[in-house]
């Protein structure tokens, strides 16, 4: 590599106890949400039906400047883009979700500006809520001065097709702030084969239920009203960028047989245009390359995927990846300063 490449890992998960103790609660009521059992085991180990209690991943969520940084300094990570964790506020009632995400952004900010150097922020909003998510977008971006924003696939099985979240889009493309939908648990009218042998989270899941978010938002037409809202994922894409081909080619045919609606542009060119994608959980060169070769160059960003994937991995992974050194920079921290507003060094 020669000279130490910036590392800014871009999807590094953190929560408040505040929001960790709804969720608690959450883990004891009566929900049949499949986010229900990976709450369970992270936040109340008496309702732990996952196994995932085992690893203490509650501990590595509420820490930021103990064993995080530890770690961000002994494997050479220069900046976290800490993002409130999934679920995020979104099993909650929209008043709690609303009040709970403003606050859990104004802790964001503090973190930030104690230590910029370190630590960058995506902030968290209700989109049950979307004429008030607006104004928290507003108040995040111009006030607290976070970096973009976080929300997790759909909202009481709704998706982001839907017009009644535009204000929401509305806000997000008038400040220029990219919004990163991360996995939760399938919908209730997705998740009935998705259950078993451990399929209903990261294993296949979860790219199943961000992927279908994406889906809908192009085929839908969401970017022909909002042509400059950008959208990042993480884990490769969520598959999207392998199947391109075939989605962009089945929705066409279903465009000229009017089993879909009439788009400006088509499916890969909204990807192209309006999505980025972080390699969170995907330590794969292989996958790695055709993404760079396939999306280019601009629209791949490094990430962890802390603390639910180990930093070293990571690192070594992206440390010992073949690539130019233009690429290596734009992997690294050149892509996640312009999409994410960090300042360069």
């Amino acid at each position: 590599m020669g000279n130490k490449c910036r590392l800014i890992a871009c999807e590094e998960a953190w929560t408040i106890p505040e929001v960790a103790e709804e969720l608690r609660q959450v883990a004891r009521g009566p929900s049949q949400s499949a986010d229900k059992l990976l709450v369970g085991g992270i936040y109340d180990a008496d309702h732990d039906a996952s196994g995932y209690g085992k690893m203490n991943f509650l501990e590595g969520l509420k820490d930021v400047e103990g064993q995080r940084l530890s770690q961000m300094d002994e494997f050479g990570v220069d900046m976290h883009l800490l993002t409130l964790t999934a679920p995020g506020v979104q099993m909650f009632d929209a008043d709690t979700a609303t009040e709970l995400a403003a606050l859990s952004n104004d802790r964001l900010a503090e973190i930030c500006r104690k230590r910029p150097d370190r630590f960058a922020g995506l902030a968290s909003f209700a989109p049950h809520s979307p004429k008030r998510a607006a104004k928290e977008i507003d108040r995040v971006m111009t006030d607290l001065k976070l970096n973009g924003l976080i929300v997790n696939g759909h909202t009481n099985g709704d998706y982001f097709d839907d017009p009644k979240f535009w204000p929401i889009f509305e806000a997000a493309e008038a400040h220029d702030a990219t919004i990163y939908i991360h996995p939760r648990g399938p919908s209730d009218t997705l998740k009935g084969p998705l259950m078993d042998y451990a399929m209903d989270s990261a294993m296949w899941a979860y790219g199943v239920e961000v992927g279908t978010n994406m889906l809908r938002m192009m085929a839908g037409g969401v970017f022909d009203h909002f042509p400059k809202l950008r959208i990042c994922v993480g884990h490769m894409g969520e598959m999207v960028p392998f199947f391109i081909w075939r989605i962009n080619f089945m929705n066409s045919r279903a465009q000229k047989v009017g089993r879909a609606p009439k788009t400006q542009r088509s499916m890969e060119e909204y990807f192209r245009d309006n999505f980025v994608f972080t390699t969170s959980g995907v330590e794969d060169p292989l996958a790695l390359r055709y993404a760079i070769d396939r999306m280019g160059i601009d629209n791949v960003i490094w990430a962890i995927d802390y603390p639910y994937q180990p930093m070293k991995p990571a690192v070594d992974f992206i440390e010992n990846f073949e690539c130019t050194d233009a690429e290596r920079h734009a992997l690294c921290h050149g892509n996640a300063e312009r999409v994410f507003h960090i300042a360069p060094e």
